[in-house]
């Protein structure tokens, strides 16, 4: 695929998260892999008013690969501020193509309490693994925040970000999009599952079945971890 279909996907994509919800005026960012590094979502632009052009060609150090972002051009847009998030997923991931992270509001309400989203549902299994995990605080675009959502995605497809909102990964950006309505889905049904109590969880050997299942059905198009 040519550099500008990528960017032409990119720009339907962003548009999607603001219709299905989970995405609201200038938070979130979303990028994709391509051969030098990666094409990112601009800072401080709603994305219904992203233009193809605004996104912005970066390698993995954060470097412009075509020379877009000039100091002398102080009307261009720069890189998400998470970009470095965006970078360390796709170094540490070999088989990422596609990275979104949101603020979806029931996600967030959750990772506001540093709370992640148990095996309370067989849907849970969709991000790859028991259950989603919550990665710990770190102030945004920092290397440390970048350190500790790896963490928590090890062996999974998504995770919350204490007190911040999602990350979803996968092959592709529809992939991403689509695992990303799916956890705030599930995170609105275990918050109103909460409100009863906490919801019982289903054991670890019942999940390691229903992973198996997802595999053979090829649900969700995952690659197997």
């Amino acid at each position: 695929m040519n550099e500008t279909l990528i960017r032409n996907q990119l720009i339907s994509i962003i548009k999607q998260m603001d219709s299905a919800g989970i995405n609201h005026g200038t938070s979130g960012n979303v990028s994709i892999r391509i051969s030098k590094g990666m094409i990112i979502t601009p800072s401080s632009i709603p994305f219904q008013k992203v233009r193809s052009s605004e996104l912005i060609s970066l390698d993995f150090n954060g470097n412009p690969i075509d020379n877009q972002i000039k100091k002398s051009i102080p009307q261009f847009p720069l890189p998400s501020s998470e970009w470095k998030l965006h970078a360390e997923i796709f170094k540490q991931r070999h088989e990422v193509n596609a990275v979104l992270h949101c603020h979806s509001t029931n996600a967030t309400a959750l990772a506001c309490h540093g709370r992640g989203i148990p095996s309370f549902h067989y849907m849970v299994a969709i991000a790859g693994g028991d259950d989603i995990k919550c990665a710990e605080y770190a102030t945004f675009g920092s290397k440390e925040l970048s350190n500790n959502a790896i963490k928590a995605l090890k062996g999974r497809f998504a995770c919350l970000l204490a007190h911040h909102g999602q990350v979803t990964i996968s092959s592709s950006l529809k992939k991403a999009l689509n695992l990303a309505i799916g956890i705030e889905n599930l995170a609105e049904i275990y918050l109103k599952a909460c409100i009863l109590g906490e919801p019982p969880c289903l054991d670890k050997q019942e999940m390691e079945l229903i992973k198996k299942k997802f595999n053979e059905l090829k649900y969700g198009h995952q690659k197997k971890l």
